[in-house]
């Protein structure tokens, strides 16, 4: 039976997250600009099996807004929800810069992580491709912005791609004046922007030896066969798999494919 769950009292410092399910505990992780819905799909496929936890990475969605987007730091947020639900340990599965995160948690905290799941995503430094996304959402006039189409309008300007701009201004909401803000902290995004695309490589953390798999859209460039090699390095029992006719957003392009991998992985 699905249950439901989200917190009643959030503490400032500590994410925002929603659980479904109940079983061995699995965490989603989103990517940047994004929220707990992204991976909604996902989430609901696995609470047949599993207690899901997801959750709204800092500075994002419904979580507390806060300077700082080191991995280390998106971590160890993670990690605190994790104590404060009294989870032990869990599966953790990240998409794009919360693979990121996933990634950094199993190898800081191995000992939290039964088996690690990374979606379209490498443990290497990445250009800067989003500061047009990000000069774009700054430049909306949001006193001009009465419906998400005149927001949509102004970012048409700077982002072509209908379906971006459509997942970038999930991020508007009205707030109790019934104007438009946005929910996610662009501010602090820009300010750690760089932190964001870092790599997790190079640093002293053991090993993540635990049941490792990452899944790759195959339209997709953010895994690269150049990037084996720190891959490797880190997580020495990854496994891959490759998702055909499906570009970064896997998950939403190919949720029937992308979920029967994850179980079968999560299942073995």
């Amino acid at each position: 039976m699905t249950n439901l769950k989200q917190p009643t009292q959030q503490h400032a410092k500590q994410l925002n997250y929603r659980q479904l399910g109940e079983g061995k505990h699995i965490v989603l992780i989103h990517g940047l600009f994004g929220n707990l819905e992204n991976l909604n799909m996902v989430a609901k496929y696995l609470s047949q099996h599993y207690c899901v936890t997801s959750i709204d990475v800092r500075n994002h969605g419904n979580s507390f807004h806060q300077k700082d987007m080191d991995y280390q730091v998106l971590a160890q947020d993670v990690i605190n929800l994790l104590d404060e639900l009294a989870i032990a340990h869990c599966d953790v599965l990240g998409h794009s810069m919360g693979g990121k995160i996933a990634m950094k948690i199993a190898l800081s905290f191995p000992e939290r992580v039964n088996k690690l799941i990374v979606a379209d995503i490498a443990p290497v430094k990445y250009p800067a491709h989003h500061l047009t996304i990000i000069e774009g959402l700054q430049a909306i006039d949001l006193t001009q912005v009465h419906k998400r189409k005149d927001a949509d309008i102004q970012l048409a300007k700077y982002v072509t791609e209908t379906g971006i701009r459509q997942f970038l201004l999930r991020n508007l909401a009205l707030n109790e004046q019934g104007e438009f803000q946005f929910k996610c902290n662009l501010h602090y995004i820009e300010q750690g922007y760089q932190q964001i695309m870092q790599s997790i490589t190079g640093q002293t953390e053991q090993q993540f030896t635990g049941e490792t798999l990452f899944i790759k859209g195959a339209n997709s460039d953010y895994i690269l066969p150049e990037h084996q090699s720190a891959i490797s390095l880190l997580f020495p029992k990854a496994k891959a798999k490759v998702i055909q006719g499906a570009g970064h957003w896997l998950h939403a392009e190919k949720p029937v494919a992308f979920n029967k991998i994850v179980g079968n992985f999560l299942s073995n």
